[in-house]
């Protein structure tokens, strides 16, 4: 099979593409072949090493796992001995947040892993959702929104924001988004009860005050925007912050019984895909798609992602020619 691989760290041009062994499934496990995947944040992230400490587990010289890729969406090519919940032939979507894997043409993964049947009005570039949602709703759990809190969302148009946004909706929450000009459409159709424009004014300056502040791309502190918190309202951000003060603030405050600042690690993987499947027959969920690559042309996905411009979701088309998931 072809596969995306890295076998040190660094910048996107350690990536080659080479023939790599098929894998074969186990017993419980099911083998994908792999029609659609994402190139992400937490990509780039594992290609650099960077913070340095998640080399104490992806690898401290060199990486242990050499194929990235967490989202992905494709048919069941084969089972091993025991499987019961799928079948060969069926289109299925998820993640692999343990190993990554999904920059290849195929996949060995538990049938109990966080894998799901595909909705059937998804195309398989569609269906690559998972990672940024599965973020997105590990905040909007611990804050455990409910109808009628106010959560502002800054960085809405991103893989996480798009999925926050949606998400919080979901909850019965008042959301106000804040993206930048080119997408404030973009976030009023995904729900958004308010949108700021933060290249036209200061966010923070707002005349409102909120149960909930996300900050979806890291870029923010909790002591820029602890003005927009209610009293007893809470912080959150999707990166360590500078000097890694998000996991510092939260230490503090728990100290002291509060939780002004939390900083959740993702949740059990499974029981979101299939929540989030839900969510999407519901209609109160879709992807929000800003490019394609094919895989030929991997560094550039890359390259892009680092940007940190994208919209949303960048799909790396692993199965060229698939345009609608049928095939």
């Amino acid at each position: 099979m072809k596969a995306v691989i890295y076998t040190y760290y660094g910048s996107p041009d350690v990536l080659q593409i080479r023939q790599m062994p098929k894998p074969e499934p186990k017993a419980g496990e099911v083998l994908i072949r792999i029609h659609a995947t994402t190139v992400s944040r937490t990509d780039c992230g594992l290609l650099r090493a960077k913070p340095f400490f998640i080399r104490f587990f992806t690898g401290l010289r060199r990486p242990k796992h050499t194929i990235l890729g967490m989202d992905f969406a494709g048919v069941i090519e084969a089972v091993g001995a025991g499987v019961k919940s799928f079948k060969p032939g069926e289109r299925v979507f998820g993640m692999s947040p343990d190993k990554c894997g999904a920059h290849a043409e195929y996949l060995c993964l538990s049938e109990k892993g966080p894998i799901a049947v595909m909705p059937a009005s998804l195309s398989f570039k569609e269906a690559v959702v998972c990672e940024g949602a599965w973020y997105a709703n590990t905040y909007l759990k611990k804050f455990r929104l409910k109808p009628g809190h106010k959560i502002l969302i800054y960085g809405a148009s991103g893989a996480i924001g798009t999925a926050a946004v949606q998400l919080a909706k979901s909850c019965g929450a008042e959301v106000t988004a804040v993206a930048a000009t080119q997408h404030l459409n973009l976030v009023i159709s995904l729900g958004a009860d308010r949108v700021v424009d933060y290249t036209a004014e200061d966010f923070t300056r707002i005349d409102e005050a909120f149960d909930y502040v996300l900050d979806a791309v890291g870029k923010t502190t909790y002591f820029r925007c602890r003005r927009l918190l209610k009293p007893g309202g809470v912080f959150a951000a999707t990166d360590l912050g500078p000097w890694w003060q998000n996991i510092l603030l939260e230490i503090w405050f728990s100290l002291i019984r509060s939780n002004r600042v939390v900083f959740p690690f993702p949740g059990n993987s499974t029981e979101f895909v299939s929540f989030l499947k839900t969510r999407i027959e519901a209609g109160e969920f879709r992807g929000v798609i800003d490019r394609h690559y094919p895989m030929e042309e991997i560094t550039n996905a890359y390259r892009y992602v680092e940007t940190g411009q994208k919209t949303g979701i960048v799909v790396l088309d692993i199965t060229p020619g698939d345009e609608d998931g049928n095939k």
